[in-house]
């Protein structure tokens, strides 16, 4: 592969920040493996596959999107001011082409899967593209995003069976508030700067410490959620083992991030959550197949 292609293609993953499909890719994960166990199936290569590019398309969108959107922003912002459209290596016109190629083939492989999800296509990209746009008029634009992520549980699912049911919804919920929770985190790192642009985050409304109270609050409703899906899916040891290691990795993260101090906030973010995801899958998927 010539250079400039290789390199022109690394800065689109760069854009879309490819290594954070860690946070979703394990629940929709979670999400197929249920739709197979609860239906008795055996894996199809092709209908997972398909997952797999919904995942990528649905997330290169809302991510190339949210880079568009924001790019006056993040062009003001110290934080942000190097990434890829703010700092000219690709353009806003290129990022949008990128954001509507990704949302036509995200269509398209859910029309693959069956017509119920190529049905819901529309609405998923709604909510994942507009996630983008809250920031601008609520402060709850963290559970926007934590609702744009648990589309993958409740997706997969749908791709096998093309029908809802109650533990998977269970999932989608888990992610949201487990997202939100995690997002508060994140934003603050911005808590001055959208304060003097008026933008809506919850560490701009409520400061560091309530923010990170109800952070911590999100997170415990997430593991009540994942305590109910273990007594209603009916799991065994594998499952709770699972659940305990992700309880400690967020309990973790709310250790090392303190209102007078947040400077560990990104191994926070990304590295404790990006385990946490990886390592509850794994161990409900082995729950669920291991006998």
């Amino acid at each position: 592969m010539p250079v400039a292609i290789n390199s022109k293609i690394s800065d689109y993953f760069s854009l879309v920040k490819i290594n954070h499909t860690i946070f979703s890719l394990p629940f929709a994960f979670i999400g197929f493996s249920l739709a197979l166990n609860t239906d008795h199936q055996d894996i199809n290569i092709r209908t997972l596959l398909l997952v797999l590019l919904c995942v990528l398309f649905a997330r290169n969108a809302a991510m190339g999107f949210n880079r568009y959107a924001d790019r006056e922003i993040d062009k003001k912002n110290p934080r942000t001011a190097m990434r890829e459209i703010p700092s000219a290596i690709i353009s806003p016109k290129s990022a949008l082409l990128f954001v509507i190629i990704n949302s036509i083939l995200f269509m398209f492989a859910s029309y693959l899967l069956n017509f119920l999800c190529f049905l819901l296509s529309p609405v998923a990209l709604l909510v994942v593209l507009g996630y983008s746009l809250t920031k601008r008029f609520t402060y709850l634009s963290h559970l926007f995003l934590g609702i744009g992520l648990a589309l993958a549980p409740i997706g997969a699912y749908l791709a096998v069976t093309a029908r809802f049911d109650l533990l998977p919804l269970i999932y989608s919920f888990i992610v949201i508030f487990w997202v939100a929770g995690f997002d508060i985190l994140y934003s603050l790192q911005d808590m001055e700067f959208d304060r003097m642009e008026k933008l809506n985050s919850l560490p701009a409304r409520l400061g560091r410490t309530n923010a990170l109270i109800l952070s911590s609050l999100f997170h415990l409703i997430a593991l009540a959620l994942v305590a109910a899906g273990g007594i209603i899916g009916n799991f065994h040891l594998l499952y709770w083992t699972g659940a305990a290691i992700f309880a400690i990795l967020l309990c973790y993260e709310h250790i090392i991030v303190k209102p007078t101090d947040i400077s560990r906030v990104n191994l926070a973010f990304a590295t404790m959550n990006g385990m946490a995801s990886v390592v509850f899958a794994c161990f409900l998927i082995a729950d669920l197949f291991w006998k």
